[in-house]
């Protein structure tokens, strides 16, 4: 009797690996800018869950086990951040949840229950010896766990500030606090208070709600602020820099501006979520729309953002999606952007060039882009030679 049951089971396995359709390819490769501008832009995959990161069911074991879903999945991420092969998300629903694509996994971050427990984590961070700073503004702490994701710390007390993101320069750990709109700095190892960034000064220089921050290669600090509708500019010592953008639906306008981060070369990217998409600056705030422009649509297609967050970039953790990077495509580095809504919570682009195309620097584009302005702004000639 047992031996028929395995002969049946096995004649049953055979037919589904036969009739099994081959995996279908998700989407063709999408650029941004899209044609015939030269691509600067492409989009890879998105993530949702561990689905993404775990081993596929063989056809047996969906036969003998059934195909039902873990559940495991994240639910309204914001923050992310990667290290070693692992993305960290933070989901203010649940707590830190870890892709770790070497060993394929997916679950909540080691080290946050006990005195690690988190409530509502924002943002997080990961210095490079690998430490994690998450902001949780319920708690009211900044948690601290190791390059092991274990608990370490937590900076601050409830109730007397409301820390959004967090970020490390050097020795100094800066924190946005939306509460006293300003940017807390502190010594990174004991939290010591050091200074505050944006409570003084002119009107312009101060801060009015600070979301999120970011340093670029030079030291410079920017920070979104939601309530002025720019992003804000100042050294590592907290003296004012500038800004840029206002409130407005036109190219280096803000709504809703969230979550920023710049590149090697100090390029900017700054997350719209009125707009549902992510715009790109140089030169501390030039707009480079002829570069790349701001890309992603509200909507679910493979590249749409929904209610856009957080993006982040990576140039160490490229292999992991190489099988998604068009032949043609060169990449240099990743650009992952949460989305709060959707099944394309995580979306994960390349930058880079296209093979064997010579591509103009951002100089040569900025300037492109200021000639085009000022032709724009030049008056037009009617047919009697008369202005319109």
């Amino acid at each position: 009797m047992k031996g028929s049951l395995r002969i049946i089971l096995g004649i049953v396995f055979i037919v589904m690996v036969g009739c099994a359709a081959p995996k279908k390819v998700e989407h063709e490769a999408i650029f941004y800018p899209e044609p015939p501008e030269l691509p600067r832009m492409q989009f890879l995959t998105s993530l949702v869950g561990a689905k993404d990161v775990e081993p596929e069911k063989t056809a047996f074991d969906k036969f003998v086990i059934g195909e039902k879903e873990s559940g495991k999945r994240l639910d309204k991420p914001y923050g992310l951040a990667m290290y070693q092969g692992k993305l960290y998300v933070c989901d203010t629903n649940q707590t830190v949840m870890v892709f770790d694509f070497e060993k394929k996994t997916y679950g909540p971050l080691e080290g946050a229950k006990g005195r690690g427990k988190l409530v509502q984590p924002i943002n997080i961070s990961i210095d490079r010896d690998g430490n994690k700073y998450v902001t949780d503004p319920v708690r009211g702490q900044v948690v601290v766990y190791d390059r092991n994701d274990a608990y370490v710390k937590a900076f601050g007390s409830p109730l007397q500030w409301k820390p959004v993101d967090a970020v490390v320069y050097e020795d100094r750990l800066y924190v946005a606090d939306p509460k006293d709109a300003r940017v807390v700095v502190l010594d990174k190892g004991t939290g010591a208070a050091i200074k505050d960034i944006g409570r003084s000064g002119e009107p312009d220089e101060k801060l009015f709600i600070p979301t999120n921050l970011a340093f670029d290669s030079k030291g410079v600090l920017y920070v979104s602020d939601a309530g002025k509708f720019q992003v804000v500019k100042y050294d590592r010592d907290g003296h004012y820099r500038g800004a840029f953008g206002k409130l407005g639906t036109l190219p280096s306008n803000f709504v809703r501006p969230k979550g920023i981060t710049a590149d090697r070369d100090s390029r900017l990217y700054v997350v719209d979520a009125a707009f549902d998409n992510i715009q790109v600056f140089g030169n501390g705030g030039s707009p480079l729309l002829f570069a790349f422009g701001s890309w992603g649509n509200f909507g679910k297609d493979p590249g749409d953002l929904y209610l856009p967050a957080k993006v982040i970039i990576d140039y160490e953790n490229v292999k992991y999606f190489q099988r998604f990077i068009d032949p043609k495509f060169e990449v240099e580095y990743l650009v992952l952007v949460t989305s709060q809504f959707g099944d394309r919570m995580v979306s994960v682009f390349g930058y880079g060039k296209e093979k064997g195309k010579k591509y103009p620097t951002d100089e040569e584009l900025l300037k492109e882009l200021k000639e085009q302005l000022r032709k724009a702004r030049q008056p037009k000639a009617g047919k009697a030679g008369e202005e319109k």
